[in-house]
């Protein structure tokens, strides 16, 4: 069995209010099948409603089921849940630092020193 857990935990915190597991299994298909190593979808499948039960059983789990059967999200009343969502918020954070500090290094563009004349 694949550890998918990381790629399912990323998901969820990016969609707070929940997917329904045949979108889960397949953002973990794509994120995890190359043209080189493939994997099958059924395998995934089973990795990841497996994951899932397993991760959502008692009510301070990380991850719940709500509405409708298969469809799942994060735990917001789970410490574990939103100590993650913390600390992916913060990596947002710094991502977003660090892409503004590279678009900033960028090389000058052609014109520039001619606009910087006029």
């Amino acid at each position: 069995m694949a550890d998918y857990s990381k790629d399912i935990t990323e998901l969820l915190l990016r969609i707070p209010d929940g997917l329904p597991l045949r979108k889960i299994v397949r953002h973990v298909y794509n994120a995890h099948n190359t043209f080189f190593e493939t994997i099958s979808m059924e395998d995934v499948s089973r990795d990841v409603a497996s994951y899932l039960q397993r991760r959502s059983k008692t009510p301070g789990s990380p991850i719940e089921r709500v509405g409708a059967r298969g469809f799942y999200r994060l735990n917001p009343d789970s410490g574990e849940s939103r100590q993650l969502m913390l600390q992916f918020r913060e990596q947002e954070e710094e991502n977003a630092v660090e892409q503004h500090e590279e678009e900033q290094k960028c090389s000058p563009g052609l014109f520039d020193d001619f606009f910087d004349s006029l």
